[in-house]
């Protein structure tokens, strides 16, 4: 039986971001006889992260504890229905998304197998990695020094966006973003695919702003553009989907299968970016890869914080020939290499599905403590 339920909120520092500070917050999850399974929400603001452990510790954990660790979905339905009145949404999302993912963890440790087989088993035993960062729209160099590093350390796809600066952003600028489209198609080549992710969730672009701009990046090959509009203009989205041949991606503000159900039924995307650290944990994942199967589209994982979310990211990706690939940091950061004994690492741009029981990570107790937010 499960013994006992734990959150710990987390900051530390983004290299990939300039050192901005970002959180997460991970859920311990324990039996009777001590085996653990950890997982992880991307709670992202301490705010965010200190309310997400009061609901675990205050809200879940206590419908959590003396039940059976593998009756997992059993478990995840208990969870959503008992925020019935505040939703499943925001900090409930995170702090369900954390405890599930724990919860598939423990499972596969206790069965002795990696959750992609409990999931109903892989299709790939290796994924490519997208190697994705920021741009810095104010440094055209250093920029297309990472894209020409990427390509020589093998990645087949990678993906930037958004800025370094508030006020200095990807999609804010026509003429600046057509420079930098042009030197960093030039800088990977034909081969190399490339996802442009715009901060859509900023209101950058209105729908015929949209048009104009992904026709004219027609000649840039683009896998897909991230969220060009507002995550909740579905209508837009259907509309510029209809108007221009680049695929679109969106789902990252995404919650619940209902709420990915809401932008299938709309003809919002191409390409559904789905998040386990927020979107309700690998089983809100799993039912909504579910419905992107039924509708014939693709998803990608939308996993840019931690190694506990990258491995769950990773056995999502593998059950399903919808999935696509997944985001990675291409350069070292806290969570992805201090948190864990066995940090992921790419050869030639793909990852290894590891076959080992739950995640297939180990945790290390010492980092969890030394980036405990509110620390000293």
């Amino acid at each position: 039986m499960i013994g006992r339920v734990d959150a710990f909120p987390l900051v530390y520092a983004e290299p990939h971001y300039r050192g901005m500070e970002r959180c997460v917050t991970l859920a311990r999850v324990e039996t009777d006889d001590g085996v653990v399974g950890w997982g992880e929400a991307i709670s992202q603001f301490p705010e965010a992260s200190a309310a997400t452990k009061v609901l675990v510790d205050d809200g879940f954990a206590p419908l959590v504890v003396g039940r059976d660790p593998l009756e997992v979905e059993r478990i995840w339905h208990s969870m959503c229905e008992h925020a019935y009145w505040y939703g499943v949404e925001g900090i409930a999302a995170f702090a369900i998304s954390a405890i599930d993912m724990a919860l598939w963890d423990l499972k596969g440790k206790l069965l002795g197998r990696p959750v992609a087989t409990l999931l109903g088993g892989r299709l790939r035993s290796e994924l490519p990695a997208m190697a994705s960062i920021i741009f810095d729209m104010d440094d055209l160099d250093w920029t297309l020094a990472e894209f020409q590093a990427f390509r020589e350390r093998g990645y087949r796809i990678t993906k930037a966006g958004w800025g370094m600066r508030p006020d200095s952003l990807f999609g804010a600028d026509r003429a600046r973003d057509l420079r930098y489209l042009t030197e960093i198609r030039r800088v990977l080549g034909p081969d190399i695919a490339l996802v442009a992710d715009t901060p859509g969730a900023k209101g950058l672009w209105d729908v015929k702003t949209a048009m104009r701009r992904l026709r004219e990046w027609e000649e840039f090959d683009l896998r897909w553009v991230e969220q060009p509009l507002r995550p909740s203009d579905l209508r837009g989205y259907a509309r510029l989907r209809d108007a221009t041949v680049t695929p679109v991606g969106t789902g990252e503000d995404e919650w619940s299968p209902e709420s990915y159900q809401r932008v299938i039924d709309a003809g919002a995307a191409d390409v559904l970016q789905l998040d386990p650290g927020r979107c309700l944990g690998i089983t809100g994942c799993r039912e909504t890869i579910k419905l992107v199967e039924a509708a014939g589209l693709s998803y990608s994982m939308h996993s840019w914080s931690g190694a506990l979310n990258t491995a769950a990211s990773m056995h999502l990706l593998a059950i399903s020939p919808n999935g696509d690939t997944l985001d990675f940091k291409p350069h070292e950061s806290p969570l992805q290499h201090d948190l864990v004994d066995d940090p992921f690492a790419p050869t030639d741009g793909m990852l290894a599905v590891r076959d080992r029981p739950g995640l297939g990570v180990t945790v290390r107790q010492d980092a969890v403590e030394r980036y405990a937010l509110g620390r000293g």
